[in-house]
């Protein structure tokens, strides 16, 4: 008998395919024991090791991603740094920070520290599609922006109004009615459907046609959601953008069908509007005929393309005109759902309010129906509650991450090495009680009239931290409109209707996709009764 066959523990030789496998087990264990040992170097050598924060958030990006998915991310920041302090560790090389040392270190004219790899998945990964959001280069973002300011500035919102006006009277009337039905409405997204309609009037001279029907037009809503969705979480591993959008753009899904889209429709606008230039079609809404009338943001910019074309080209005309319809939509329409669910929630703000709006109407200096910019400016409290209303729920919700440059920064006694990624979230600024009082949790609109009949620091140090269209040469550049909006609409409904929320004991839902939406601001509307 063979002597292997009688001893069943005589080692056998290997097969091949058992060889490789044994191999592979040793790779995978000395990659990842390589891994950890690696990993405890950074840690245990970084500068930064002292900085607090959840033990997750050391591994990677895992836990801001997980806790960003989840929609509640301005609540846990705010959470974050009243546990651990002003510099929070969110993940491995992130790291948000709630003090104004930060400001005009990182976000100040001048500031040397770029936008993060978050900001490429607001991008089409082709060139030259996209908006001036993301563009990363400082240079060329600032040289951009130069040759648009003015066209954003508030000289240039008085041939604007007539559009807003436009919007506003329609908007009035929908109100009457659901005020007659006595129906519940999703206040949210009815002024999501004014601010759509206004931006499209002005840049294009064309409602969409939200406030018709309330519907959801051409599908943009839809769109622009799964557009914030996917540049809020795939900016978290912006290395996958590139791969993830051919795959969702093939899928036609998420985030780039819907920037597909977006895309598609701002074209065909350009497209449209070159017709009628080419046709002599629709001069006097453009204001060719008479050099009086209004004349929209497209038109302005193919004006200015037609006298420069270096200076202006068509990727201009299609970035800006881009622009308006993606950012112009959502961060009004959350900052006015701030304005009245606060209004509604504190009634003698509200009262306040409309007594100072019915004092300047026997003045003679605020119109009815239609207030004009100008009159908005000269109330106080008027201009005191949008304020306050900006500071308790600012649209956007994550930290706004700039890379460290060659150098590092110190900021809070932490040294930050170059291409460590920090930020400001507004919501923690927002409520900074060092600043803004130990009563920050509270909508007081006096604290800023309080503030400027002090003067001094206070006031001071309140603008400073006051964020809510950004910061330094990043700061919105169509913020002016969003106010023009805000200060025409808000009046003219207070002083003419009552609301009452659906839940009034109980806080609104949001959800945090960068702009922090109301999710339920449903309320009834009834005819003021003086």
């Amino acid at each position: 008998m063979d002597a292997s066959t009688a001893n069943p523990f005589a080692a056998r030789p290997s097969s091949p395919s058992g060889t490789i496998l044994r191999y592979v087990f040793w790779a995978v264990g000395i990659y990842c024991a390589t891994q950890i040992v690696l990993f405890l170097y950074r840690v245990l050598t970084s500068p930064l090791r002292s900085v607090p924060g959840p033990f997750l958030a050391r591994f990677g990006r895992i836990y801001y991603f997980v806790k960003c998915a989840l929609g509640r991310w301005e609540h846990d920041d705010l959470q974050l740094h009243r546990e651990y302090g002003p510099v929070v560790r969110v993940g491995a090389d992130l790291y948000s920070i709630d003090s104004p040392e930060i400001v005009k270190k990182v976000y100040g004219i001048g500031s040397k520290f770029p936008k993060s790899d978050w900001y490429d998945a607001w991008r089409s990964p082709e060139p030259h599609r996209w908006t001036l959001f993301p563009v990363k280069d400082m240079k060329l973002h600032a040289e951009t922006r130069k040759r648009f300011q003015s066209l954003y500035s508030m000289s240039s919102l008085v041939s604007y109004e007539g559009y807003v006006d436009e919007c506003a009277a329609i908007f009035r009337k929908r109100l009457s009615e659901f005020a007659a039905s006595g129906q519940t409405i999703d206040m949210g997204h009815w002024f999501q459907c004014y601010a759509f309609d206004v931006i499209g009037n002005i840049t294009y001279s064309q409602r969409f046609g939200f406030l018709d029907n309330g519907e959801d037009i051409a599908g943009l809503l839809k769109a622009l959601h799964g557009v914030l969705r996917y540049g809020a979480l795939v900016g978290v591993y912006a290395r996958w953008h590139p791969l993830l959008y051919n795959l969702t753009s093939r899928l036609g899904m998420g985030g780039a069908s819907g920037r597909n889209y977006l895309m598609k429709y701002v074209g065909q606008r350009i497209e449209q509007r070159k017709g009628e230039r080419t046709s002599g079609k629709g001069m006097e809404k453009t204001g060719e005929e008479d050099e009086n009338a209004p004349m929209d943001f497209l038109e302005k910019l193919m004006v200015a393309n037609q006298a420069d074309p270096e200076k202006v080209t068509p990727y201009h005309v299609f970035m800006m005109g881009m622009s308006n319809i993606v950012a112009g939509s959502d961060t009004t329409a959350v900052s006015l759902s701030s304005i009245l669910y606060n209004l509604v929630k504190y009634p003698d703000t509200l009262r306040k309010l409309r007594a100072e709006i019915s004092e300047f109407e026997k003045q003679g200096r605020c119109g009815n129906p239609d207030v004009s910019f100008k009159e908005s400016q000269e109330m106080p409290y008027l201009q005191a509650v949008m304020k306050e209303a900006l500071r308790m729920h600012p649209a956007t919700g994550f930290p706004l991450w700039r890379d460290v440059p060659e150098g590092g920064v110190e900021i809070c006694g932490h040294y930050f090495p170059e291409g460590t990624t920090v930020g400001i979230n507004t919501w923690c600024a927002h409520y900074n009680e060092d600043v803004f009082g130990p009563d920050a949790k509270v909508f007081r609109p006096e604290r800023w009239i309080e503030a400027e009949q002090e003067g001094g620091e206070r006031l001071k140090d309140m603008d400073a931290y006051y964020m809510p269209f950004g910061l330094g040469s990043r700061t919105c550049i169509g913020r002016h409109i969003s106010f023009l909006e805000m200060s025409k609409l808000i009046p003219q409904i207070v002083r003419k209707f009552d609301f009452e929320l659906e839940h009034p004991d109980r806080p609104w839902s949001t959800e945090n996709v960068w702009f922090v939406i109301p999710t339920d601001f449903r309320l009834k509307v009834k005819v003021r009764q003086e």
